[in-house]
């Protein structure tokens, strides 16, 4: 019988991540390039918005996401392109650069709600 040690298991659980959060980026990759020109010709503005979050242990770090903070207190995306992300959920994307980088877990991610 194999003793799974605790640390183990993270490092499977950390394995199965990155793994799994590098296909998703091979697959979408294409689609990210296009949804940044658009966000571009549409707005102004970073392409990818930053926001301190805190991870596991309490670190704090910059988790990656798609524009949301340039909208009007009454319309949460004020463009097409805005939209279509919201609804297509394209915009939490680069929340897998995160998980690569280890500071978040995949399904810690809004990628799966």
């Amino acid at each position: 019988m194999t003793d799974w040690r605790p640390d183990a298991a993270e490092r499977m659980t950390r394995l199965g991540d990155v793994a799994i959060a590098c296909i998703i980026l091979a697959i979408t990759l294409p689609l990210m390039v296009l949804m940044g020109l658009a966000i571009r010709l549409e707005s102004s503005g970073p392409v990818l918005d930053r926001e301190t979050t805190i991870g596991s242990g309490g670190r704090q770090f910059q988790m990656l996401k798609g524009p949301q903070q340039r909208a009007a207190p009454w319309a949460r995306y004020p463009t097409r392109v805005g939209q279509f992300l919201e609804q297509t959920r394209i915009e939490h994307l680069p929340q897998l650069i995160n998980v690569l980088r280890g500071e978040m877990r995949l399904t810690d991610s809004y990628l799966f709600d």
